[in-house]
């Protein structure tokens, strides 16, 4: 039996408030495929959260969210552009280039976040036939390395896409750690940002298998319906993962399990100040902490703790951080951390 987990927030159970939603939402019977009150309250829902023009589509999982949500700009010669470490480039199983049959163009960074620059720099090919052609520019919020993008970053990255033609997604499977991080509302980090299409994460934050694909683009919804049913990410008992959207999203549920996770990650990292051997790797900006520790270190730690250990031969691993972490679970797991740098 392991301790608290810090190996994903994926872990972590769900939100009591959000078992009580799933709960109410099991009285008697109620239409199928999202034609249910539940489904119908998270879609205003959405539009008083991100705007007026916003449309919000429930599905089952992030990745689904993706596919939906890219297919939904994309050509059969199309091109995305993203980040070497973007999750949709490395933890997705090829889906994009299977799924979507698009070459994903890849930039290397050293934090995760694409700069205006990166985009610039893939346009090259833009008209040549020989080559697929970039039409999307797709970002991770928060990234995989915890980093997150402000909304001047965003809104620098959708003005240089939109200037050549392209459109700009975010993966938000943490979309509420990066807005809580940087203190503001979910529209601020998206619609007000310039933002076409992005996913909207509730499993990371204490949901069950609930997502949303969110458009910002009229000229793109018409066509979600379609792609969500050919893309299996319709689910049939619709109400169940919308109504764990709407309560996510009314109170500012997302804010305060977001804020209370990355608060953790503070304050793991800020334990490991005087810990000898070992360091952070990148700023602490989310629910994750980066950090490099000597491998016995590492090895003992995980004989107890589950975590990734995010590039072995470099000796960086990854620790996150939940809703449900207390400050008992962080500073049980620093005294460990302290004894196991010590040998």
């Amino acid at each position: 039996m392991y301790p608290k987990s810090f190996a994903s927030d994926n872990h972590a159970g769900m939100h009591p408030t959000i078992l009580e939603a799933i709960a109410a939402a099991n009285q008697g019977d109620a239409p199928a495929y999202g034609d249910d009150r539940w489904t119908s309250a998270f879609e205003e829902k959405t539009k008083e959260v991100f705007g007026a023009g916003a449309e919000g589509f429930a599905v089952l999982n992030g990745a689904g969210a993706n596919m939906v949500g890219l297919a939904l700009m994309l050509g059969r010669f199309d091109a995305i552009i993203c980040a070497d470490s973007a999750h949709i480039a490395t933890h997705e199983a090829g889906a994009s280039e299977r799924l979507l049959g698009v070459k994903l163009m890849t930039a290397p960074t050293t934090d995760g976040k694409l700069r205006p620059d990166d985009i610039k720099s893939r346009l090259g090919g833009i008209g040549n036939p020989h080559e697929s052609q970039p039409t999307v520019v797709s970002i991770s919020q928060a990234t995989e390395l915890g980093t997150c993008y402000s909304p001047a970053e965003i809104a620098a990255l959708a003005d240089a896409a939109h200037a050549s033609g392209l459109r700009l997604h975010v993966d938000g499977a943490r979309l509420a750690n990066a807005a809580a991080h940087f203190d503001c509302d979910l529209k601020t980090v998206t619609t007000d940002a310039g933002v076409d299409v992005f996913s909207f994460g509730g499993t990371k934050n204490g949901a069950l298998a609930a997502e949303a694909v969110v458009v910002l683009d009229p000229s793109l919804t018409d066509a979600v319906p379609f792609l969500r049913r050919q893309s299996l990410q319709l689910a049939s008992k619709m109400r169940f993962i919308s109504a764990q959207l709407s309560v996510l999203l009314t109170d500012d549920l997302w804010r305060r399990n977001a804020a209370h996770a990355n608060q953790m990650a503070t304050r793991l990292a800020d334990g490991l100040a005087d810990i000898a051997g070992v360091s952070l790797t990148q700023p602490v900006q989310s629910n994750a902490v980066f950090a490099s520790l000597p491998p016995v270190a590492a090895e003992t730690l995980r004989q107890r703790y589950l975590f990734h250990h995010w590039d072995e031969a470099a000796g960086i691993v990854r620790w996150m951080t939940a809703f449900d972490t207390t400050p008992e679970h962080v500073d049980d797991f620093l005294d460990d951390i302290r004894k196991t740098a010590a040998m």
